[in-house]
């Protein structure tokens, strides 16, 4: 659909520009992502059996490469619902580290915090709708409930065939049996 393949580029556009930019520059996103990685890493430790680097410079760059990649996909189109999903997942945490407007007094700065959160939620949105986007297709769960329906379907039919078969065997061998009584 048409609508798709204009909107889709829309929405990626501003995870790949924000994306090469800030590889270009991930020094000047780590103030603000520090707090969040922080608490991300200490949750991570707690939970996983292996050791998260507390390299905040790092997780900018990993945030930083999962938009421009799965901004990319979602503008060309390619594993649309996977990569909005991606974006998706990752806007939460870039959001609460770039706007956090409730620590600000000065009215502009707020405003400004405000208003750019407010978009990410936005764009959250639109990512949350893309990801849900079947394009008109059953969805997976539609499908596999399909094909076991069908494949229970196929399943009973067998067996009353088999079952027939049996019973007719069943028959046969008792004619043979009788024949064979003296």
């Amino acid at each position: 659909m048409l609508v798709r393949r204009i909107a889709r580029p829309m929405l990626a556009g501003t995870f790949i520009y924000g994306g090469i930019q800030t590889l270009r520059n991930p020094q000047s996103r780590v103030p603000g992502a520090a707090p969040i990685v922080e608490q991300l890493t200490e949750i991570a430790e707690k939970q996983l059996p292996v050791h998260v680097s507390h390299d905040v410079e790092q997780w900018v760059k990993i945030n930083a490469g999962v938009h421009v990649g799965a901004g990319a996909l979602l503008a060309l189109g390619r594993f649309p619902r996977f990569s909005a999903l991606a974006l998706a997942t990752s806007l939460v945490p870039t959001t609460f580290a770039g706007h956090r407007f409730w620590e600000h007094t000065d009215p502009k700065e707020k405003f400004g915090q405000t208003s750019n959160f407010l978009k990410n939620t936005s764009m959250l949105g639109g990512l949350l709708l893309a990801a849900v986007d079947t394009e008109g297709k059953p969805s997976v769960g539609w499908r596999a409930k399909k094909t076991a329906g069908a494949a229970a379907a196929a399943a009973e039919a067998s067996y009353e065939k088999a079952s027939k078969k049996a019973a007719k065997a069943q028959k046969r061998a008792s004619k043979q049996a009788k024949k064979l009584k003296p």
